[in-house]
């Protein structure tokens, strides 16, 4: 075992989380000022300060993910070995260590489709035979399943990969007969029935993929290191023929190395925990981790949704590390087909955040894990806060003359643009990365087709952003009034969204688009451009869920390579039994050239 440790001193983290602080406040001020002065001598008082109210609560994630993006690019860029400014020293080197522990590998499915999850699982399995360290690990399929045939499905499969397989490779199916506790709790049934039969867990979703080599190296990392209770490892989007994926996770890849090593640089041993492709200490996390129900706002007691960050925050009171491995490491999973699946899943993680304003005041916890609780809340809070701050300003232009001369001053100029750069920064970061190295550019298709992608990708994200604000403010707003929102399975296959359910989802934002739209324009034209640039997704939300859930659209990105992931460009061996379209249709075209 590796038995170097060199932690970074508490003194040294404590001042970068210090400069952090100082960097994400004098922007916060910067940005309120230059807010303040666009506004000031034209806008009524009463107006201008609950637009800077608003704008306020918009600032924290905004600020924080700019901050992460050019730290984590400076220390891509800057920096030979990365790693050293953000793991330490027994973490970095693990490489020639021993397997010595037993770790089990958690698959938890609810009314999936069994065909696919057992593929993906037994292509894992395949693979950790093939890398001879089948015996320090164990297959869970722990399933939440309620439909009969599906629970049919799952436990003839089973046996068919039990049959094949369970000579080399110890494997369990279970499933239970109550959802108690959603995931969480799934994984809490676990631990009782068989958590002290191992030392470590890596969890994964019903879409997850990881190869022998990643999880090996969760479970050689946790070896090095006693007081690590959590490891997440970096995840990334499989390949996929859906042009809406294809778009969505486009930017997502290039923005999240940065963002994440910058993150990780003050975080440190407050890392995040995804809830997947990640690995837990199973000791701590059976005592201190498990999960009780909450009191609601309104008075009645709801399990927790969004269990992750909270048993990151409770790993970390119990005194052991939380930390991430900020890089590509064949960690993999798909991200939805479709504008309306996204949503689905969007508004869950949504609702689950939303609880943590309970947990702000649990006992004993350190003020890292309060500030995280705070800025997950907030992740979602500032939406309303947006849409809030259109309509105001929308009106204001069109009720007080005075207010239209805001638009021509260089405090105007220099707002839009600042905010547009903080939104957008984390991708511009991680796209000169790219541009900047020949190497990365052709793992991205070279630099033209990287360039065509990426333009096409702020399009999409430009239309995508004011979409998802009025979702979370529609959402929030039921949940006030008493609405349950609930967790249900995801549809993961492509699909085209017809034009019917289009509108039954999007009418709300096309009717604000089309008002807003209609109001800047008639009272005052020059302001259009400045206000679609922040609500003209609105107005396409119908034609943007159809259109991007097109096979035909799908197949034209694949066919010119646009919107490719380097899994795509140079299919990586262990994807290749996925049978993913993606990969089979440039194994295709390079048969064919």
């Amino acid at each position: 075992m590796n038995t170097l440790v060199n932690k970074n001193p508490v003194k040294a983290v404590s001042m970068r989380r210090i400069i952090f602080f100082l960097l994400v406040t004098l922007t916060s001020i910067l940005m309120l000022w230059l807010f303040h002065q666009t506004l000031n001598h034209y806008f009524p008082t009463l107006i201008i300060w609950t637009l800077i109210i608003l704008f306020s609560l918009t600032l924290p994630w905004m600020v924080i993910g700019f901050w992460n993006a050019i730290i984590g690019f400076l220390i891509c860029l800057l920096v030979k070995k990365p790693l050293s400014m953000i793991l330490p020293l027994n973490l970095q080197n693990v490489e020639h260590d021993s397997l010595n522990s037993s770790t089990a590998l958690l698959m938890c499915i609810r009314n999936e489709d069994s065909a696919r999850v057992f593929r993906n699982l037994q292509i894992m399995i395949d693979d950790l035979i093939k890398s001879g360290s089948e015996k320090y690990f164990h297959v869970y399929i722990l399933s939440d399943s309620t439909t009969d045939s599906i629970r049919k499905s799952e436990s003839r499969l089973f046996e068919t990969l039990n049959h094949q397989y369970g000579k080399q490779i110890n494997i369990v199916y279970r499933c239970r007969e109550s959802n108690e506790g959603y995931k969480a709790g799934n994984i809490a049934n676990f631990s009782q029935q068989y958590g002290k039969l191992h030392h470590f867990a890596i969890t994964l979703d019903a879409d997850s993929f990881m190869t022998a080599a990643a999880m090996a190296r969760l479970v050689k990392m946790m070896q090095a290191d006693p007081q690590l209770g959590i490891l997440q490892g970096l995840v990334i989007g499989l390949p996929s023929s859906s042009a809406f994926t294809r778009l969505f996770q486009y930017g997502m890849r290039l923005g999240m190395r940065s963002y994440t090593m910058g993150s990780a640089w003050w975080q440190s041993d407050f890392g995040p925990y995804w809830g997947h492709n990640a690995i837990i200490r199973l000791n701590p996390f059976m005592q201190h981790c498990q999960l009780e129900e909450i009191k609601t706002a309104i008075g009645y007691m709801k399990q927790i949704l969004s269990h992750d960050l909270v048993e990151a925050i409770l790993m970390r009171r119990a005194g052991f590390e939380v930390r991430v491995y900020p890089c590509e490491d064949s960690s993999w999973e798909e991200n939805p087909p479709t504008l309306t699946e996204y949503i689905r899943r969007d508004l869950r993680w949504c609702e689950g955040n939303l609880q943590y304003i309970n947990l702000i005041t649990l006992p004993h916890l350190k003020l890292i894990s309060r500030l995280q609780l705070i800025l997950a809340v907030f992740m979602f809070l500032g939406s309303p806060a947006w849409i809030l701050m259109i309509v105001i300003f929308t009106l204001s232009i069109a009720i007080f003359p005075s207010t239209r001369e805001a638009t021509h001053g260089i405090y105007f100029y220099t707002f839009i643009w600042l905010t547009l750069l903080m939104w957008y920064l984390p991708k511009v970061a991680g796209a000169l990365n790219v541009l900047l190295s020949t190497r990365e550019s052709q793992r991205f298709g070279g630099r033209w087709r990287f360039s065509i992608s990426l333009a096409l990708e702020t399009i999409f994200s430009l239309l995508m952003t004011p979409i998802a604000w009025l979702n979370h403010t529609i959402f929030m707003m039921g949940l006030v009034l008493g609405h349950q929102g609930g967790w249900t399975s995801q549809t993961r296959d492509g699909h085209n969204v017809p034009i019917s359910y289009a509108v039954k989802q999007f009418w709300p934002h096309t009717l604000l688009g089309i008002a807003l739209t209609s109001i800047l324009y008639l009272s005052y034209k020059d302001a259009t451009f400045f206000g679609l640039l922040f609500f003209g997704g609105l107005l396409l939300s119908i034609p943007l869920a159809v259109i991007t859930s097109q096979t035909w659209l799908g197949n034209l990105f694949m066919q010119y390579k646009l919107l490719s992931s380097p899994e795509e460009i140079t299919p990586p061996e262990e994807l290749i039994p996925l049978r993913l379209k993606a990969l089979h249709h440039r194994h295709t075209d390079s048969v064919h050239s």
